[in-house]
């Protein structure tokens, strides 16, 4: 606990929407006083947020699965932090938690009234507070019933079905490669650059990692090679070209898993979809969508499971972790669409 407490509140505003990448002028950065609590209040000092290719898809107007940020308003991210000061029965000061803090230094919030707060204790034995953003987080729980759920992985295949993972060395996609070797799967992964795949195959344990950046048919060449007998469950990170490239090489009843589709989020243009969709039909293949809220009332039991894997080392956690405060959240979430980031990217608010 910081000695003095803080008297206002430094948060990042949606200034206007934005037309492909996100720029300085949808921004503003505004210093509110902190008010006294409320009887149901808590007030969390946010010690880090999450930055997810997600946010990109919340700063547009339109229906969607959840409502975009509106112009003027805190632009939304989870968050971890420490309960600074509270009128809540059911939180201390001191007590760690998660929750929809949004980009900046205090959240206040009444669980009882406020919608979609997602707060909740976090346990720091099990993890440390860039892993409840990470693995024991929401982009653990995207990976999770993600592939579970909706990849549905045979795991009474003897010689195990194949995997194919885009955005393999991001947040999401490190954690299903890892948990499908856990359930017996031959995982392949799709990563930009040598030192992202090189990273997957020897520190996570994927069977191969694809870089797409390595020339205009690395993927198709790549899939040819590492998924000889073809592929069972697609986990898509990215969509575009390379949805298109993996529809090609699906076996009968595989499970296409539409997670995000990074490549598109930015365009000024309608949004590529699948020109290879025939593949479906003709391999009587199944594509799903997900969206890892529906999942909220199972979170704990994938948080259970998950900490164990960390805990004995099977499973690991990688966050690059920027620094900067929120001042430096415009810079840092457009390290997402520039692959540059290397692991779940993480703001600290701290120091």
């Amino acid at each position: 606990m910081m000695s003095t407490l803080a008297t206002t509140n430094r948060r990042v505003l949606l200034a206007a929407r934005p037309v492909g990448l996100p720029t300085a002028a949808n921004w503003t950065f505004s210093d509110a006083p902190l008010a006294d609590l409320a009887e149901g209040e808590l007030r969390v000092r946010v010690s880090a947020i999450s930055l997810d290719p997600a946010m990109r898809g919340w700063m547009n107007e339109g229906k969607s699965y959840i409502a975009p940020v509106g112009i003027g308003e805190v632009m939304r991210a989870g968050g971890v932090g420490v309960v600074e000061a509270s009128r809540h029965p059911g939180y201390a000061v001191g007590d760690a938690v998660s929750g929809s803090t949004g980009v900046q230094t205090h959240w206040t919030v009444a669980p009882e009234r406020d919608r979609g707060h997602g707060l909740g204790k976090i346990d720091l034995r099990l993890g440390t507070p860039t892993q409840w953003l990470n693995v024991l987080g929401m982009p653990g729980m995207t990976a999770y019933f993600g592939l579970m759920d909706v990849g549905l992985p045979n795991l009474t295949k003897p010689a195990g079905e194949t995997l194919v993972v885009s955005g393999a060395a991001g947040a999401v996609g490190q954690t299903v490669g890892q948990l499908a070797k856990l359930k017996g799967l031959r995982v392949v992964g799709i990563a930009g650059g040598a030192a992202k795949c090189d990273w997957v195959v020897k520190e996570l344990g994927f069977d191969a990692c694809i870089d797409y950046k390595a020339g205009p048919s690395a993927v198709r060449d790549g899939l040819k090679e590492h998924c000889p007998q073809g592929v069972d469950i697609y986990f898509d990170n990215v969509g575009g070209d390379i949805l298109d490239t993996v529809l090609a090489r699906i076996n009968r009843r595989a499970r296409i898993v539409i997670c995000g589709a990074i490549s598109q989020y930015n365009n000024t243009t309608p949004v590529q979809g699948p020109k290879n969709y025939l593949s479906l039909l003709v391999n009587r293949a199944r594509m799903e969508g997900m969206v890892v809220f529906d999942y909220a009332d199972r979170y704990h039991l994938a948080v259970a499971e998950m900490a164990g894997y960390l805990k004995d080392g099977r499973m690991k956690s990688r966050e690059d972790v920027a620094t900067g405060g929120v001042d430096a959240f415009p810079a840092t979430l457009n390290k997402l669409f520039s692959g540059e980031n290397f692991g779940k990217l993480v703001l600290s608010l701290e120091g």
